[in-house]
């Protein structure tokens, strides 16, 4: 396994993974994630010149053999429990900036919630409030 990682380079890995997961980063994704990382106060002390940085570091541990599982396991030995639901609801706002869920992105938000032991209501939640949030007239 790569060397430690801090708490918020893990939740930009998982909005990295959510962002490629279709095999295609878009512009909305990526504006998504830099909005977050600039005003959410979970990223408060993290310089946002680092998301790219970070960003081309998560790829390349998802190019190595069993790349998404390291991934993943790296993030959740990174983060702590009372950041799960963080971590799931920055994946679905990725998921859903562009406006079209893919079975890709639905697969690897199960996949997020299963190895973060997020429970239904808070997983219908979070998907709830995104729904609402990207809603467009």
């Amino acid at each position: 396994m790569k060397d430690a990682i801090s708490i918020q380079e893990a939740l930009v890995y998982v909005m990295v993974i959510m962002s490629a997961a279709d095999s295609s980063m878009t512009d909305s994704e990526l504006a998504t994630i830099g909005e977050m990382v600039k005003h959410l106060p979970v990223f408060k002390d993290f310089d946002d010149s680092e998301v790219l940085p970070a960003a081309q570091r998560c790829g390349d541990l998802l190019q190595q053999s069993n790349g998404l599982d390291a991934t993943l396991e790296l993030v959740s030995v990174t983060l702590p429990a009372k950041l799960y639901d963080t971590a799931y609801a920055l994946a679905v706002d990725v998921a859903a900036a562009d406006l079209d869920l893919r079975q890709e992105e639905l697969r690897l938000l199960q996949m997020l919630r299963d190895r973060f032991r997020l429970d239904k209501l808070t997983v219908a939640a979070i998907e709830r409030g995104a729904q609402a949030r990207f809603r467009t007239a």
